[in-house]
C-alpha cells in the first residue's frame, strides 16, 4: 500500500495508518520540543517506545527503528504527504507528448484535466525535463513571404555571398549603405530598458504608455564600414521624393570624394531599400551617371538593411534614455554628434554582420533570427 522498507507487508490499512499517525504525531511534538530546547531524540524515543505496544496488537511484523527514523527526518524536512510519490514511466512520458503533439497550445492546467491521472506537479517536470519543451511565443516578422519573396532573398543572399567570396574584404571596402527614419523630439523608453532589479516585496514599478512627439525631422544617413559619410535632414513636414533623394545622393558623392580618397575610383557599392524614392526613375539615372553599382535588396526584408537591425536601434535607445528636445537644431545637433562619436568599430561591425545575415539560405529565404 504504503512504498515502505518495511519487514513485511501491513496485514490492513488501518495498521499503515496509525504508524504513520505516530510520525506525524512526532513531527508536531518535535517542534515543540525544538521550541524548548529539549533534544530532538527524546522525539524518536517517545515513538520508540511506542513500539511494544505496538508489537502486542500486530506482531513483530512491524516497521523497523531505521525506518521510523527515515520517516521522521522527511516529515521534518517539509514532507506532507503520507501517500506513495508518483513515479515516471515512458508510458505517461508518451502520453503527455502525444497530447501535445494534437495541441501546442495545451497549458499545463489544461493538461491537467486530459490527463487527470497525472498530478500538476508530475506534469510540468515531464513537459519541462523529460520532453524539453518550453513555451514561446510566436516571432513577428514584418512580413508573411511568398514563395516568390523568398526566392529573390535566396537570390540577393547568393550573389552577396558569391562577391564576398571571390572579392573579400575589398568587396565590403565598397560598399555604402543609406537609410532614412523619423526622430522626434520626445522617444520613449523602451521595454528593455525600463527593466530593473527589485526584491519579492518590493513595490511593483509602474508604466504608462506615451505614444512619439508629433515634432519629428526625417534624418537620412549614408554610412560605410569606416564611418559616417554624410548626414541629412530634412525641413520638418518634408518627405523624402526622388528629386530630393538625388539631390542627396550628390552630396554624399561630394562627401566620399572628399573623406574616401580613392573609393570613387574603385567603385561603389550602394546598399539601400526598395523605398519609392530609391526605386524612381530618376534614381538609376544619377547611379549611372556616378558610375555606382546598386546592389539588389530583395523587398520586405530589414534584416537585410544594416542601418535597421544595428544603427537606429542603438539610435534609439540613446534617444529613449531620458533625451527631450524642445527646437530641430537641439536635435539635428545631438543626433549628428552621437553619429560621429561612435568608433570605426561600430560601422565595420554594421557591414560584418550582413555576411551571417544572408546566409538566409540555411533557412529557405526566411527572416533571419536576431
Amino acid at each position: 500500500m504504503l512504498g515502505l522498507n518495511i519487514r513485511s507487508s501491513w496485514r490492513t490499512a488501518f495498521t499503515a495508518g496509525s504508524i504513520l499517525g505516530v510520525c506525524l504525531n512526532g513531527k508536531e511534538r518535535a517542534g515543540e520540543h525544538r521550541k524548548t530546547m529539549m533534544p530532538e531524540n527524546e522525539v524518536y524515543a517517545k515513538i520508540y517506545r511506542m513500539e511494544d505496544k505496538l508489537c502486542q496488537v500486530y506482531g513483530p511484523n512491524i516497521m523497523s527503528k531505521q525506518m521510523v527514523r527515515r520517516w521522521c527526518r522527511q516529515f521534518s524536512q517539509g514532507r506532507q504527504s503520507v501517500h506513495d510519490e508518483e513515479r515516471i514511466n515512458d508510458d505517461r512520458v508518451e502520453l503527455v507528448r502525444q497530447c501535445i503533439m494534437e495541441n501546442h497550445r495545451f497549458t499545463i492546467t489544461e493538461l491537467s484535466s486530459h490527463i487527470p491521472q497525472i498530478s500538476r506537479s508530475l506534469l510540468h517536470e515531464i513537459v519541462t525535463k523529460h520532453l524539453l519543451f518550453k513555451k514561446v511565443c510566436a516571432r513577428w516578422v514584418p512580413k508573411n513571404l511568398t514563395p516568390e519573396h523568398k526566392m529573390q532573398r535566396l537570390g540577393a543572399a547568393l550573389t552577396f555571398l558569391q562577391r564576398y567570396h571571390d572579392d573579400g574584404d575589398e568587396f565590403l571596402d565598397r560598399i555604402v549603405t543609406d537609410d532614412e527614419t523619423f526622430i522626434s523630439h520626445i522617444t520613449p523608453e523602451t521595454k528593455e530598458q525600463s527593466m530593473h532589479w527589485r526584491h519579492r516585496g518590493s513595490p511593483v514599478r509602474t508604466k504608462f504608455k506615451q505614444t512619439l512627439s508629433v515634432r519629428k525631422v526625417m534624418c537620412t544617413v549614408f554610412s560605410d564600414r569606416k564611418g559616417i559619410l554624410l548626414i541629412d535632414f530634412l525641413p520638418r513636414g518634408e518627405t523624402v521624393n526622388a528629386d530630393s533623394y538625388c539631390e542627396t545622393l550628390r552630396k554624399l558623392r561630394r562627401a566620399i570624394q572628399n573623406n574616401r580618397r580613392g573609393m570613387l575610383t574603385a567603385g561603389v557599392v550602394l546598399l539601400h531599400d526598395n523605398a519609392r524614392p530609391h526605386t524612381a526613375r530618376r534614381t538609376p539615372g544619377v547611379l549611372t551617371e556616378f558610375g555606382w553599382e546598386l546592389f539588389d535588396h530583395p523587398p520586405y526584408s530589414p534584416d537585410f538593411a544594416p542601418s535597421d537591425f544595428h544603427v537606429f536601434l542603438q539610435l534609439r535607445k540613446f534617444l529613449s534614455s531620458g533625451e527631450r528636445f524642445g527646437y530641430d537644431e537641439e536635435l539635428k545637433t545631438s543626433v549628428t554628434r552621437w553619429f560621429l562619436s561612435q568608433a570605426a568599430e561600430f560601422y565595420d561591425r554594421r557591414i560584418q554582420k550582413l555576411i551571417p545575415r544572408y546566409k538566409c539560405l540555411n533557412s529557405d529565404g526566411g527572416y533571419v533570427e536576431k
